[in-house]
């Protein structure tokens, strides 16, 4: 009985221990991150590795970096990033619930084919589609604005509406039939009744929407030209210059300011995003 028990608590603390481990490997880039955004440019890249800084410029870099760069302060690129993220976390899932909506409750021929169409979509990588979305957007003369970063996002997500659907299909018919005897009609189904219930899964597309979208850089480099429309990271690849100076103190905490909004959303929807993938894998 001894014995065992000394074996379940030595299986406790290896536990333990390579779990601790495991989350310091895990977040040691973050670590890192902000222990050189407290370092000189100088004496950076002295000790690569090391989390303590051996000359603390805190003040330098992060005024240097709100400075910005191309005569643009950092709360420009904030605020453009801020937007295009807003508009088009709300346009996408929008989109996304109306196109969920209509194959998983509204009974037509034909439903199960294009879903199954909307499912293939998810094959296709974005990459393949900048091409032909440029040159719609060229033809629209919406090239280097701030709409043509969002405008791609308007119509849905076959990943979001494939989310939903799966959401949606555990529901029984039953309400949407008894709201209707009530008077209700197929846009009061949604907004009153569905809506409510498929929250998790509406705030698991949200969050990973916004986390797509804040962060993307491919995307913003084809559709945007003028520093002026720049985003948060394509203002981060200007503060360093191979043929002048290379801030790299500005450019680490600016890094670490962009992390923050991320940051936050993880940690007041985490229950929703956690609740919304793992009913949805329950279900599927």
């Amino acid at each position: 009985m001894v014995g065992e028990h000394k074996n379940k608590r030595l299986s406790a603390v290896c536990f333990h221990v390579f779990s601790l481990l495991l989350g310091f490997l895990m977040i040691y880039p973050l670590l890192w991150l902000l222990a050189s955004s407290f370092k000189s440019n100088d004496t950076m890249f002295h000790n690569t590795y090391s989390l303590i800084p051996e000359s603390w410029d805190i003040i330098q870099n992060y005024s240097s970096g709100l400075e910005g760069v191309a005569g643009y302060s950092f709360l420009h690129f904030f605020k453009n990033s801020a937007i295009v993220t807003v508009v088009a976390v709300v346009t996408t899932i929008f989109s996304s619930l109306l196109a969920a909506y209509a194959v998983s409750r509204i009974r037509f021929r034909g439903a199960g084919f294009w879903f199954g169409c909307i499912i293939m979509t998810m094959m296709i990588p974005s990459q393949v589609m900048v091409v032909p979305q440029y040159i719609i957007l060229r033809a629209l003369h919406l090239n280097d604005t701030l709409v043509a970063m969002i405008l791609p996002w308007c119509f849905g997500s076959a990943f979001f509406v494939f989310l939903i659907v799966q959401y949606m299909r555990g529901i029984p018919r039953d309400l949407d039939e008894a709201a209707m005897i009530d008077g209700c009609g197929r846009i009061g189904i949604l907004f009153r009744i569905l809506v409510p219930v498929v929250q998790p899964a509406i705030a698991s597309a949200a969050i990973f929407a916004f986390y797509w979208i804040w962060q993307d850089f491919f995307q913003p480099l084809i559709f945007v030209g003028s520093p002026r429309n720049y985003t948060i990271p394509l203002a981060l690849n200007m503060y360093t210059d191979p043929n002048s100076f290379n801030n790299y103190g500005g450019l680490f905490a600016m890094s670490v300011v962009s992390l923050l909004p991320v940051i936050l959303v993880f940690i007041k929807f985490q229950k929703y995003l956690v609740e919304g993938i793992a009913t949805d894998g329950i279900k599927g």
